[in-house]
C-alpha cells in the first residue's frame, strides 16, 4: 500500500526537472496512441467479418447437412423430408454443387453449377441477388439458368438472350467411345433468364444456378444431392436445431452453420486480424521503451527521496516496487485512455461513417469502413498493455537495484 501511494504521487506530481514531466507525458501518449490503433484495427476487422457474413447469407442456408464421407447424400429427398418434420425447421431442400463447363455462342469457361429446388426462395433470399432478368427454376422442356456476373461477363451473355447456354459435365457411368470424344460428356441446353451478384468473389466469379432436376439429369443422379439446405423458423435457436438434427440423422452427416460453411474465408479474416494485432503489439512495445527512460530519469531525480526512505527503514525491495508500480501506472493510464478514445472513434465511425473507402462507389459493396467493437478484444488489448508495462517495469527495476547498491 505504501509503495502504491508513493507511485501515484510520483505519477501525478510535478517533477523538479521539467524534462521528466515531458518524457512522462510522451510515455503516456505513446501507449495511448498504440492502444487506440490496436482497438480501431481490431474493430475494423470485426466489421469486415460482419459484412462477409451478411452477404454470404444471401445464397447460403442457415444450416447445411453434408455427407461425412464421399461427395453425395444418396437419399437426399427422404432425408430432407425427415428434417422438415423436426420442430423449429421451416424447410429443408436438397442442393447440388459440381464443377462443369459452360458454352455460350462462341465463348466458353469452367463454371460451378448449383442445382436448387423451385422452392429455394423459402430457404434463402435468392431474389435479392438478381440484378437483371427473372429467376425461373421450374424444370421443363426448356429450363432456365441464372448466371453470376463473372460468368455473364466471361461468356458475354445476358438475361433474355436468343442463344442458349450449353452446360457440359463428364459422363459418370458407362463406357466412352474413343472415336467420338463428345460421348465422354453429358450436355444440357438452358435459356439465360437472370444474372445475379452476391458481392462475394467465390460466387460472383463462376456460379450458375439451375433447376435441381436439370442438375440431376446432367450428373446422372436420381435422389442424390451434394447437401441438404435448412431454413430455421423465426425466433428459433440454431444451436437447438443442430442438437435435434444430430440426434435424428446420426453421425453419417455433418451439420454446418453459415460460418462453418465458409470456415476458410472467416479463418483467413481471423488470421489477418491477429497477425495485424501482433504487428501493432510490437509497435506498442517500442512505444513502451519511453517508460524505461522515464523511470530511469525518475530514479535519478528521486535520489534524495530514496535516501530518506532508507533512513526511515524502507527496504530495497519496497523502494524497487515503487518504480515497478510507477511503470505499471503509466501503462495503465495510457492503455485506459487509448481504449476509451479508440472505442469513441469506432462508435463515431459506426454511426457517422466519416472515413470512406477509396475506389469507385458503384463498384463497392460499402462506401465506408465498417466497425464493430467486441468486449473480448478490449480485454485482450488491456491485458497486453499491462503485460508490456510489467516487462518494461522489470527492466527498469534492474537499474533501480543498481542505483540503490551504489
Amino acid at each position: 500500500m505504501f509503495s502504491l501511494r508513493i507511485a501515484l504521487r510520483y505519477l501525478f506530481s510535478k517533477k523538479t526537472h521539467h524534462v521528466v514531466n515531458v518524457i512522462s507525458l510522451i510515455s503516456v501518449i505513446g501507449v495511448a496512441v498504440a492502444t487506440m490503433a490496436i482497438v480501431c484495427v481490431l474493430s475494423v476487422f470485426n466489421g469486415f467479418e460482419d459484412i462477409s457474413a451478411r452477404y454470404l447469407s444471401r445464397l447460403d442456408p442457415e444450416l447445411r447437412v453434408l455427407p461425412a464421407k464421399g461427395k453425395t447424400i444418396e437419399n437426399a429427398d427422404s432425408l430432407a423430408q425427415v428434417i422438415s418434420k423436426i420442430e423449429g425447421v421451416k424447410i429443408a431442400l436438397p442442393e447440388i454443387e459440381e464443377r462443369a463447363f459452360a458454352i455460350f455462342s462462341e465463348k466458353q469457361m469452367p463454371v460451378m453449377i448449383k442445382g436448387v429446388d423451385a422452392e429455394c426462395s423459402q430457404l434463402v433470399n435468392i431474389d435479392s441477388i438478381i440484378i437483371d432478368g427473372e429467376l425461373i427454376l421450374e424444370p421443363g422442356d426448356l429450363s432456365c439458368a441464372a448466371l453470376s456476373v463473372g460468368v455473364a461477363l466471361g461468356l458475354d451473355a445476358r438475361a433474355g438472350a436468343n442463344d442458349y447456354l450449353c452446360v457440359c459435365v463428364p459422363v459418370r457411368t458407362g463406357r466412352i467411345n474413343p472415336a467420338n470424344p463428345m460421348t465422354a460428356f453429358r450436355m444440357d441446353s438452358l435459356a439465360v433468364s437472370a444474372v445475379f451478384q452476391v458481392n462475394q468473389p467465390e460466387y460472383d466469379a463462376d456460379y450458375i444456378i439451375l433447376p435441381l432436376e436439370n442438375a440431376r439429369k446432367l450428373l446422372e443422379y436420381t435422389t442424390q444431392a451434394s447437401s441438404v439446405g435448412i431454413a430455421v423458423c423465426n425466433g428459433t435457436d440454431v444451436d437447438v436445431i443442430i442438437d435435434k438434427l444430430s440426434n435424428v440423422i446420426g453421425d453419417e452427416y455433418e451439420i454446418k452453420d453459415r460460418y462453418e460453411q465458409h470456415e476458410q474465408s472467416f479463418k483467413m479474416i481471423s488470421i489477418e486480424k491477429w497477425v495485424t494485432f501482433l504487428m501493432l503489439a510490437f509497435v506498442l512495445v517500442i512505444a513502451s521503451f519511453n517508460i524505461i527512460s522515464t523511470l530511469s530519469m525518475l530514479v535519478i531525480e528521486k535520489d534524495e527521496n530514496i535516501m530518506t526512505f532508507n533512513a526511515l527503514g524502507a527496504t530495497r525491495r519496497m523502494i524497487t516496487r515503487i518504480f515497478i508500480l510507477e511503470g505499471w501506472l503509466i501503462s495503465f493510464v495510457g492503455g485506459v485512455i487509448g481504449i476509451i478514445v479508440g472505442v469513441m472513434l469506432c462508435l463515431a465511425q459506426q454511426y457517422g461513417n466519416f472515413i470512406k473507402l477509396n475506389g469507385d462507389p458503384s463498384a463497392l459493396v460499402i462506401d465506408s469502413y465498417p466497425v464493430r467493437v467486441v468486449a473480448t478484444d478490449l480485454l485482450v488489448v488491456f491485458v497486453l498493455v499491462l503485460v508490456v508495462g510489467f516487462i518494461t517495469s522489470q527492466i527498469t527495476s534492474v537499474f533501480t537495484r543498481q542505483r540503490l547498491k551504489s
